[in-house]
């Protein structure tokens, strides 16, 4: 059973296309490193660290991504 935040987290990855939503922009929105640690515990999101330029300069940020797992607890929770 997923709690409010997680629905809205995992709706919010669902809507994010394949790149999936930086780890700042989740942050953003009101969802804390650990509730989205708990979704990749369980196997319903991915968190993978990529560089990329920003201003000039080589940045390392943390991509989060739905499986299909997280897709799957989603559309079961209507």
């Amino acid at each position: 059973m997923l709690s409010p935040e997680q629905r809205r987290a995992l709706a919010r990855l669902a809507t994010a296309g394949r790149d999936g939503a930086t780890q700042s922009l989740l942050s953003a929105h009101g969802f804390g490193a650990s509730m989205i640690a708990g979704l990749v515990n369980r196997g319903m999101a991915t968190l993978a660290a990529e560089k990329v330029r920003a201003g000039g300069k080589l940045m390392a940020v943390g991509k989060v991504t739905i499986t299909a797992a997280g897709q799957d607890a989603l559309a079961a929770e209507g």
